[in-house]
C-alpha cells in the first residue's frame, strides 16, 4: 500500500463514500444537497459585495465567505446579504446556520446579528484567533438592517 495524490475522480469517490456513510447514519431531509448560493452586489458592473454559501443535507447553511470591499464598508451591504440568504435558507426549511471568522475579519458584525461563538481556535493563524459561530434563526423571515 502506498500514500499517492488523488485524481479528481478519486476525490470526488471519498466524497462520495463520506455522503453515503452519513446517509446510513442520518437520514438527508434535502432532496438535492448540497444547494450552492452565490449572490453579488455590483456597482457599474464591478463587484463590491458578495456571499458564497450552502445548503447542505440536513437543512443547514454554511456562509463560506461573505465579502464587502473595504471602499464600501459601512453601508449594511454585509447586513443585505447575510439577510438574504438566510432568508433563502429559512424558506427552503434550514433551522441551522454556522461560520467561521478570524479576529481580524468579521467576529463582531456576527455577533450583531445573533450568532454566537460555539469554539475558537487558538494561534491560528500565530498570534490570532479563529471563531466558529451559529445561530438558529427565528421561523420568521429576517428584516436586513437598513
Amino acid at each position: 500500500m502506498k500514500i499517492t495524490p488523488a485524481t479528481s475522480t478519486e476525490a470526488e469517490y471519498i466524497d462520495d463514500q463520506i455522503v453515503a456513510f452519513n446517509k446510513s447514519q442520518v437520514s438527508f431531509t434535502q432532496k438535492k444537497t448540497p444547494l450552492f448560493k452565490n449572490y453579488v452586489i455590483k456597482q457599474q458592473g464591478e463587484v463590491i459585495a458578495g456571499i458564497n454559501a450552502c445548503i447542505y443535507h440536513w437543512g443547514v447553511l454554511y456562509i463560506d465567505v461573505l465579502f464587502v470591499h473595504e471602499h464600501h464598508r459601512g453601508q449594511h451591504l454585509g447586513s443585505q446579504l447575510l439577510a438574504h440568504i438566510e432568508n433563502e435558507a429559512i424558506k427552503m426549511g434550514a433551522y441551522l446556520s454556522h461560520l467561521d471568522t478570524f479576529d481580524f475579519q468579521a467576529k463582531d458584525f456576527y455577533l450583531k446579528h445573533g450568532y454566537e461563538i460555539f469554539g475558537t481556535l487558538e494561534n491560528c493563524p500565530p498570534r490570532h484567533n479563529r471563531f466558529y459561530l451559529k445561530k438558529s434563526p427565528p421561523r420568521e423571515i429576517i428584516k436586513s438592517t437598513q
